[in-house]
């Protein structure tokens, strides 16, 4: 579904993922879609994407998507792998809850290019304070 006027509101307050072009496009439960525009301040020396930016973009989509409902997640851990250079203009960032248990959660977020091509993996740990 669609974010609310009030989902969006509560997430502009992640001023440092918001502030660099993350947006929200789909929430449901436990789960999150996110997308960033790319720009030349998001490139390196080489004209290539930051990594930065697919770990800002992938944390971002884990925070919309397990905290949403209800405020309290936070990252235990969280590892990325780097699979290829983005192509095109966006990023795509899905993050899907693979466990949801009393105290923890598992995360696997995709970062995808404007093309589809997985450009990042991002598994994550979160801890239900």
């Amino acid at each position: 579904m669609k974010p609310t006027e009030q989902i969006i509101e509560l997430f502009e307050k992640d001023r440092f993922a918001t502030d660099n072009g993350a947006v929200i496009d789909e929430v449901e439960e436990h789960y999150a879609k996110c997308s960033l525009r790319i720009e030349a301040r998001h490139k390196n020396a080489m004209g290539a994407v930051m990594g930065g930016v697919y770990f800002t973009l992938a944390d971002f989509a884990f925070a919309v998507a397990s905290n949403w409902q209800e405020i309290g997640t936070v990252s235990l851990q969280s590892d990325i792998a780097y699979l290829g250079s983005a192509k095109g203009e966006k990023l795509t960032a899905e993050a899907v809850c693979i466990k949801n248990g009393r105290k923890t959660s598992y995360y696997r977020v995709e970062v995808k290019d404007e093309l589809g091509h997985l450009a990042a993996v991002v598994n994550t740990t979160g801890y239900h304070k």
